[in-house]
């Protein structure tokens, strides 16, 4: 009976030595995250990189007010497995600034800074990542150089009327029309304290704002304390309504190309509604779709949710 419990506890250290050997064999870490900045049509952009270049490669695009720091969260859970690519747009973040009144700031410029960072960092393949002003950049990329975009993900990334809301639409034809004065500055105070931080972050947690790192909207707002700053963001508000135009263009591509898609919506977000997102489905039928309990900075509540629907779209793809 003693060499039978002898044998036995041998056979459950075996047994647990093996098991503490396959968790951590499973355990993926993090990988370093560097930030580097690199020169584009005479312009420095900065950008935050982490993981090994052999991996396939995801590219994100920051949206309306921030920039790559609105990653943070998912760069960590990501870099492990992929490599992570993440510029701050001309005029955002700690990329430069060109002053608006030297430099007018549109969609059009924006994506071509982009397709030059593309190009200066040589990424030959990408997954690429959208969410808000993210995706007009995003998808003028994409028609620019569709055989680098192996599949698009988009967060609360809008192509749709569907997407806003009658009166939102309304507004941004009105911002890109109404030149006044008046009307400049209503855009204005959106880039001011309550602009981002009430009628932005806030706006789609009430009753739940502790999820919401106060980093998010002081972080977005030290780059918005001159007033050029903040009429960098305003210009691009003004070209806003070139997007809605662009949108069958898109809309087409898609239809045409049939490119892998995934969908994480925050379904709270009034600015870029649910509907918006089920709309593309009517162009690409295969795209997998997750409605997350979350708004507009999805990317912000719910960060490991949308890392797993990440991590199982990437290995659904063909090899890049």
């Amino acid at each position: 009976m003693k060499n039978f419990l002898s044998v036995l506890s041998i056979i459950w250290l075996f047994i647990f030595v093996y098991v503490e050997q396959v968790q951590a064999q499973e355990a993926v870490w993090p990988a370093q995250t560097f930030y580097k900045n690199v020169e584009v049509k005479g312009h420095s952009i900065f950008y935050r990189e982490a993981g090994d270049p052999k991996k396939p490669t995801i590219l994100f695009l920051h949206g309306y007010p921030s920039s790559s720091h609105m990653y943070r969260h998912l760069i960590p859970l990501l870099s492990g497995s992929f490599h992570v690519v993440v510029p701050d747009n001309l005029g955002s973040g700690y990329s430069d600034k060109p002053n608006p009144s030297d430099y007018t700031y549109t969609f059009d410029g924006l994506a071509d800074v982009m397709e030059g960072f593309v190009k200066a960092l040589n990424l030959e393949s990408y997954t690429l990542y959208m969410q808000d002003f993210g995706a007009p950049v995003g998808f003028r990329l994409m028609m620019r150089q569709p055989q680098r975009v192996k599949g698009i993900i988009s967060q609360n990334g809008n192509a749709y009327l569907e997407g806003l809301t009658p009166p939102r639409q309304a507004f941004f034809k009105r911002a890109h029309e109404d030149r006044s004065k008046e009307m400049e500055q209503v855009l204005y105070e959106f880039t001011g304290l309550q602009g981002i931080r009430d009628k932005q972050y806030l706006r789609d947690v009430k009753g739940k704002e502790s999820i919401m790192s106060p980093d998010s909207w002081t972080h977005d707002l030290h780059f918005l304390q001159t007033k050029e700053q903040r009429l960098i963001q305003v210009q691009l508000l003004q070209d806003y309504y070139n997007n809605l135009l662009d949108y069958p263009k898109w809309q087409a591509f898609l239809r045409e190309n049939q490119p892998p898609t995934l969908l994480v919506w925050g379904k709270n977000d009034p600015a870029f509604i649910a509907e918006g997102a089920k709309a593309f489905l009517k162009d690409v039928p295969n795209a997998e779709l997750h409605l997350l309990d979350a708004g507009h900075f999805a990317m912000e509540e719910v960060p490991v949710d949308i890392a797993k629907h990440i991590i199982n779209f990437i290995y659904s793809l063909p090899t890049q």
